[in-house]
This record gives C-alpha cells, sequence and structure tokens, in this order.
C-alpha cells in the first residue's frame, strides 16, 4: 500500500477542479449504494435537516480502510445521538461494496453489519466533483461535514497510511453544534464541557482572562510542590 508523495499536484489539482468551498452548499448528487445490506439509490438532498459526514477513502479490501470504516460503524450509534449521517464513498462498484460488508473482520472485511450507507462512485463523478481523487484514481482520505442547511463547516485531507480518529469527529461535529446553538466559538482543544469564548474584539477578552487565572494557579501549585 505504498503511494508516492504527491501532494503539490493534488491541491494544484484541486485549484484547478473543485467545487468545494466552505460556508457554501455542498455538491448535490445522487448515487448507488449499499443501505442495510440492500443496494439503493440516495441522494445527499434526502439528509436536508441532519448533520452529514461524507467519509471519502481510496479503496475496498485494502489494510487501514476497513479499521476506519469498522471503527465508524461501532460508533455509528454517537453520531446517531447527535442527528448526525455518515456516508462512506470510494470508488468502488456496489457490487465490490456488498462482497467486502460480507466479508468478516478477522478476514478484512467490514463483518456483515455495516450501519451507515456506502456509496458506489465507480464513475467517479462524484470524487472528481468534490476534487479528492488522487493520481491514481482512487480517493485520498477526506472527510467533509455538512450542517442540516446543506453548507460544508469542514474539510479535511490527508494521505492513505494514517487512519483518522472517529472521536475528533464526533468532537467536530459536538462543537459545529454547540456554535450554531449558543453563537460562540470553540478554542483550541474544545471539548464538551469546556469554556468556550464569544467571537467578538470585546467578549472574547471574558475567555482569554480565565487563561490568564489558569497561569496564576498554575504557577502557584507549582511554587506549593518546590516548598
Amino acid at each position: 500500500y505504498q503511494r508516492r508523495v504527491r501532494g503539490s499536484k493534488f491541491f494544484l489539482h484541486s485549484l484547478m477542479s473543485y467545487t468545494l468551498r466552505i460556508g457554501k452548499p455542498a455538491p448535490g448528487f445522487s448515487a448507488s449504494a449499499v443501505v442495510n445490506g440492500e443496494i439503493s439509490t440516495i441522494e445527499l438532498a434526502q439528509y436536508k435537516g441532519k448533520y452529514v459526514i461524507l467519509f471519502f477513502y481510496p479503496l475496498d479490501f485494502t489494510f487501514v480502510c476497513p479499521t476506519e470504516l469498522n471503527a465508524m460503524s461501532d460508533q455509528m450509534s454517537e453520531f446517531k445521538a447527535l442527528d448526525c449521517e455518515v456516508l462512506g464513498l470510494s470508488v468502488d462498484s456496489v457490487y465490490t461494496h456488498l462482497a467486502w460488508i460480507n466479508t468478516p473482520r478477522e478476514k478484512g472485511g467490514l463483518g456483515g453489519n455495516l450501519k451507515f450507507p456506502l456509496i458506489g462512485d465507480l464513475k467517479k463523478d462524484i470524487s472528481e466533483k468534490y476534487g479528492f481523487l488522487s493520481d491514481d484514481g482512487d480517493n485520498y482520505r477526506a472527510v467533509v461535514l455538512v450542517d442540516p442547511e446543506g453548507i460544508v463547516r469542514h474539510v479535511s485531507v490527508t494521505d492513505y497510511d494514517v487512519g483518522r480518529s472517529v472521536d475528533e469527529l464526533i468532537r467536530l461535529v459536538l462543537a459545529f453544534q454547540t456554535v450554531k446553538k449558543n453563537g460562540v466559538a470553540c478554542p483550541a482543544n474544545w471539548k464538551p464541557g469546556s469554556k468556550t469564548m464569544k467571537p467578538d474584539p470585546v467578549g472574547s477578552m471574558e475567555y482569554f482572562s480565565t487563561l490568564k487565572r489558569k497561569i496564576d494557579d498554575d504557577n502557584g501549585n507549582e511554587t506549593k510542590k518546590a516548598k
């Protein structure tokens, strides 16, 4: 599963052809997918009103890919609790998806019970539209988070050999929901229950003032330890 490094070429290709923009509508599509073990047609538009994670991956029957999809499936109840749907997508056919889904996990498959739809983009129309195709004709590992209004809120792309964190994707959904609900911003390393900040020059000072108190507290604790 070794690949050449082609990052700069990928980004040049993306700038020339890709229609994906943060804060703009996600490109729509209709495609064949495996849903609950059956082949059917789904559209992005049918998920309007929910958060959607589009989970692009290279190929079925590979190595890192089944670890990612199985991890997503195992935590699907957490996404559902957030009213968030997950749609997996690769350039394989739905028939290859179905065979892979029905392959046991101990043989590199998905164990027969994938809990989210798997889109077959054999003609590569969606992958091309979103701009994630590699020079080899498959997809890089990419995530697109779409909000209930169909607006793109997050895009991330990574190379083949490192799998993604499901916990981080859940954190991102929670963060964007918190921002939307409360009109706040989430600072670095935000987690549910931690402090948010007001996204303006005056209001943000309330958050920054807590950092000084934390520094003072930490310094005081270090002094006590030294004694």
